[in-house]
């Protein structure tokens, strides 16, 4: 949806500022008087033009990205980009073109092979290309950063410190010093790759954001209000394992093994803020960081799958799919305030 937007008001600034003053470029003869297109009109060229680059943009990036990408080195796989960018580029201005025609009553070049030649063809490219520069600088920042905190970031919302109530998902590779021996440094870190691949193909299913990832664990955030409803905070770990499941053959057959994730929860104030100078990024301060690690710490002492602290606990209205089971109060390490902690489970 972000990439349509994004092109429908590209496509739209541009052919605004380039066909406006079409008429008086070519002089009147050239344009029938009696069919002065309105604004309106114009701006409607620009939405068709972007929706139709932006649809495709969005399938071609996703394609490659899901697909291509992992089996082909860079520059192949850029060449191939370009040559179909290039194709769908000439294919929705010649639609444009036949629709500035009628409504104009105007002869444009469209015949086969009008593109080799056409100044405006040109323009439109270099314009293309320049967009897609700034496309691609947006996306990188944001999938570094986090979804929506790219924003935050160029508004400056972090630069002091700001208090925030989030919930807080640790997730932890079961027996992974075991898996990283079995596979070797190597294999390990492509079955990481992998393991959070999945992970992230659920993330925006459940309003989840990616704090950081740590080694063979994930952190994952929520603003509080967002987590809690409709469980999402929970409902996205049992997502994630059902999307390892899905493609249990294909971890068995490259690894020889299946992944499993045990998670810990818990949420609260947290302090948010943007760190560093060479090298920034948002942090985040807070006793709730550390108690949540713990909690996901218990998860082996009492074979548990998922463990949540009562005090988040009592904010969810549980769906009827899950149960839980109070462990009680526990002193976690570390730590000398006593917490009471429950598990969640499936039915």
């Amino acid at each position: 949806m972000f990439t349509v937007a994004f092109w429908v008001f590209a496509c739209s600034f541009f052919i605004c500022i380039r066909f406006i003053g079409y008429g008086e470029e070519q002089g009147l003869s050239y344009v029938n008087p009696k069919n002065v297109i309105p604004f309106t009109e114009w701006l409607g060229f620009g939405l068709i033009l972007g929706l139709i680059i932006g649809v495709f943009y969005a399938i071609i990036e996703f394609i490659f990205e899901t697909y291509i990408s992992q089996k082909f080195n860079s520059i192949l796989s850029i060449a191939l980009k370009s040559i179909i960018y290039l194709t769908m580029l000439i294919i929705s201005l010649s639609f444009i073109t036949i629709l500035v025609e009628e409504q104009m009553d105007i002869d444009l070049s469209n015949d086969r092979g009008w593109w080799r030649t056409d100044k405006l063809f040109w323009l439109s490219t270099a314009f293309f290309l320049l967009t897609s520069l700034v496309f691609s600088f947006i996306k990188i920042a944001n999938d570094k950063l986090g979804s929506g905190v790219f924003i935050k970031t160029l508004i400056g919302t972090y630069r002091k410190p700001k208090e925030e109530k989030r919930i807080l998902m640790f997730l932890d590779l079961k027996d992974s010093t075991a898996i990283a021996e079995q596979l070797g440094h190597k294999k390990y870190s492509q079955f990481i790759q992998d393991c959070f691949f999945d992970l992230n193909k659920v993330l925006a299913n459940y309003d989840a954001e990616v704090y950081q990832y740590v080694g063979d664990e994930a952190v994952i955030s929520w603003l509080y209000k967002k987590g809690i409803k409709k469980n999402k905070c929970i409902d996205l770990y049992f997502a994630f394992l059902k999307e390892l499941q899905k493609r249990a053959n294909y971890y068995q057959k490259t690894y020889g093994l299946n992944p499993f994730f045990k998670a810990g929860l818990h949420g609260g104030d947290i302090m948010v803020a943007e760190v560093g100078t060479i090298k920034k990024e948002i942090a985040y301060h807070g006793d709730v960081i550390n108690t949540t690690a713990r909690i996901q710490s218990e998860c082996n002492k009492y074979n548990e799958n998922v463990l949540i602290s009562n005090r988040l606990l009592e904010d969810i209205d549980l769906k009827s799919i899950y149960t839980s089971n109070a462990i009680g109060d526990v002193q976690l390490k570390g730590k000398q305030e006593i917490i009471t902690i429950s598990a969640i489970h499936i039915q």
